[in-house]
């Protein structure tokens, strides 16, 4: 595995990889690498023939009172996880690589990226649509794959590639999940012992309002009681629990169509956030 970090490097190196004609899969991350992380590669894996995975925590994503400096950075064992998988290339550039000086451009996807998460997190998803524009301008990437866990994202992405004209696929893979189902997280570092605990009463709250809600049961009560669940176990500010459609994240308050619950909330200091699909019987 090639690990590089200027970009005339990772040119070179890509275009060596497709002169053979098959496709190139590429994996974005942020590193401190888990489980999950893991399957998006392997399922990198099943739609191109080479892999390339990124590690460069954005500053552009995160809020000025948000966990930037703590975010957990270990890319040697990151490394080491991702060559034991057969990846072709690690691209890990600095910050002054992925922003040199004068750099003054900022990519916004309007609609999708205004609720939720966008409302929380003010200015968040400008920053993931400027680094993944640049990531994929700099991969050139035939495929590339992001987890279902961070799904106002992948509407997002999905909305840009397809605004953009963009000749990505783009592959979302279903959230990966610890054996009592709390989803994998890098943040899940963060919790203490109590607070792993705690953090699933957001998943179940979720999956409880999902079946009340596919039951029939009015969407605002089932919304209601999930945060009130929340509440009770400690999650203090909830960001949201809302029911939105699964295409356009727009919320909705009678269920008659496909439909996403996602749920966002503060455990001590560390936001977890999750979602959940509700399937029309």
């Amino acid at each position: 595995m090639q690990i590089l970090r200027d970009l005339p490097a990772l040119r070179a190196a890509v275009a060596a990889l497709k002169s053979d004609g098959k496709k190139l899969a590429l994996v974005p991350t942020m590193g401190a690498l888990h489980d999950g992380h893991m399957a998006l590669v392997e399922e990198a894996r099943r739609h191109g023939r080479h892999v390339v995975v990124s590690i460069f925590v954005n500053p552009r994503q995160f809020g000025p009172n948000e966990d930037l400096d703590a975010y957990p950075r270990r890319e040697a064992k990151d490394a080491q996880l991702l060559q034991a998988a057969g990846v072709d290339i690690l691209w890990a550039p600095s910050v002054e690589v992925m922003y040199p000086a004068g750099y003054a451009t900022n990519i916004r996807v309007s609609g999708v990226s205004e609720g939720l998460d966008g409302a929380a997190r003010p200015g968040h998803f400008d920053g993931v649509a400027t680094v993944v524009t640049k990531l994929f301008n700099q991969v050139a990437p035939d495929v590339a794959i992001f987890g279902e866990k961070d799904y106002q994202q992948l509407a997002v992405i999905r909305r840009m590639v397809a605004d953009t004209n963009l000749d990505i696929e783009i592959i979302g893979m279903p959230t990966q999940r610890a054996e009592d189902g709390l989803a994998l997280s890098s943040r899940n570092a963060y919790l203490s012992e109590q607070e792993r605990k705690d953090a699933l009463a957001l998943p179940r709250a979720l999956g409880e309002a999902k079946r009340q809600i596919e039951k029939g049961e009015p969407v605002e009560a089932a919304l209601a009681k999930a945060i009130a669940t929340l509440a009770t176990h400690g999650f203090d500010p909830i960001d949201y629990v809302t029911l939105c459609d699964a295409d356009s994240l727009e919320p909705i308050a009678t269920f008659d169509r496909p439909a996403r619950l996602l749920g966002a909330a503060k455990l001590g200091k560390t936001r977890l956030i999750d979602n959940i699909a509700v399937d029309l019987v």
